[in-house]
C-alpha cells in the first residue's frame, strides 16, 4: 500500500495552515542577516522578517539546501515507512537546491540499497517561485488525501507546472540590485529615474515583461498583462509583501476586471522578499491553453 509523503521548500510560500492541515513538510532556508544566522518560519514569521528587514542595512543572504541535508530528509521518510517521497522545490535557475535534492536521491539508495523498489522519489524543478509551485503542493495534497495514486499525483504535478506563471510588479530596485538579480546600476537609475518594473517568471526564466514610470501605474500594468494571458475562467492567487494597502487595491482591480475573486492570497517570505524586497504585488495562474 502506497504511503505518500509531500515536501516543498518555504520558497513556495504557503501558510502555516496549510503545512498543518495537509500535513506537508515545509523545509526552511537559512537567512544571514548581518552576522546572525536565523531559520525561516521557526526563529520567525514573515511579519517578523520585515520588521528585521527595517532594522539592517545590509541585504538578508539565504542559503541552499545541502545535499546532505536531503539525504538525511529521505531516510527520515523511509524510516517512517514512506513509500512514495515527492520535492517539490525552488527554480533551479535561482538556487542549488533542486540540484541538491537529485544528488541527494542517488546518494541515498547508494547508502541505503534495501529501499531499491521499496521507496519511490520524485524531485520536481518547480521553475518559478512562490504561489507557482504552492499551488501545486497543495492540490496535491489534496489528492492524496482523496485516495489518489502516486502516479496520478506525479502526473498531476509535472502537468500544472507546465502552464504556471507569475507577473509581480516592484516598488523598489534595491533589493534586486543587491541581491544581484539585476545589475546594481541599473538600479540605482532606474529608482532615481521612478521606473518601477514588472517581472515574469515561466519556465524557469525571470524576464521584465514591461516596466512604468511611477507606482500609480504598476498595479493597473500587471492587472492588465494578468487579463491577455489567464486561462479564462480558471483560479488565480495574489501574491504580496508587507503593505496591505497595495495588496488590497491590486486586489480590488484583478477581481473587477475578471469578474470574480482571487482564490487564495500569499504573503512571500524571506527566500523570495530578499530578492524583489518586501513591498511587492504579484499574480499566480495558468496561462491560456493553445
Amino acid at each position: 500500500m502506497e504511503k505518500i509523503r509531500l515536501i516543498t521548500d518555504s520558497a513556495s510560500d504557503i501558510s502555516a495552515e496549510y503545512e498543518k492541515e495537509l500535513d506537508i513538510r515545509v523545509l526552511p532556508f537559512q537567512v544571514v542577516i548581518g552576522e546572525q544566522s536565523y531559520t525561516s518560519r521557526v526563529d520567525f514569521d514573515n511579519e517578523g522578517f520585515f520588521r528585521m528587514l527595517e532594522q539592517f542595512d545590509e541585504i538578508p543572504k539565504t542559503s541552499q539546501i545541502t545535499p546532505y541535508e536531503f539525504q538525511k530528509i529521505y531516510e527520515e521518510e523511509a524510516k517512517a515507512g514512506y513509500t512514495d517521497i515527492f520535492v517539490l522545490l525552488i527554480n533551479a535557475n535561482g538556487s542549488s537546491t533542486y540540484g541538491n535534492s537529485v544528488m541527494a536521491k542517488d546518494a541515498f539508495f547508494d547508502a541505503h540499497p534495501e529501499y531499491e523498489g521499496k521507496v519511490r522519489i520524485y524531485n520536481f524543478d518547480s521553475r518559478g517561485y512562490s504561489a507557482m509551485y504552492g499551488v501545486p503542493i497543495i492540490e496535491a495534497a489534496r489528492m492524496r488525501d482523496e485516495g489518489k495514486s502516486a502516479g496520478s499525483i506525479a502526473e498531476y504535478i509535472g502537468n500544472a507546472l507546465k502552464h504556471r506563471r507569475i507577473y509581480f510588479g516592484m516598488f523598489s530596485l534595491f533589493y534586486a540590485g543587491k541581491s544581484g538579480r539585476i545589475p546594481s546600476a541599473a538600479a540605482f537609475v532606474g529608482d532615481k529615474l521612478k521606473l518601477k518594473p514588472i517581472m515574469k517568471i515561466c519556465d524557469g526564466a525571470i524576464t521584465t515583461g514591461a516596466k512604468v514610470r511611477g507606482e500609480g501605474k504598476l498595479i493597473g500594468k500587471v492587472v492588465d498583462m494578468c487579463l491577455a494571458d489567464i486561462e479564462p475562467g480558471s483560479p488565480y492567487e495574489v501574491i504580496y509583501g508587507n503593505d496591505i494597502e497595495a495588496m488590497e487595491e491590486f486586489r480590488d482591480q484583478l477581481e473587477e476586471r475578471l469578474g470574480y475573486p482571487p482564490s487564495d492570497y500569499y504573503q512571500i517570505g524571506a527566500a523570495v522578499a530578499v530578492n524583489c524586497g518586501p513591498k511587492t504585488v504579484g499574480v499566480s495562474f495558468n496561462t491560456k491553453k493553445e
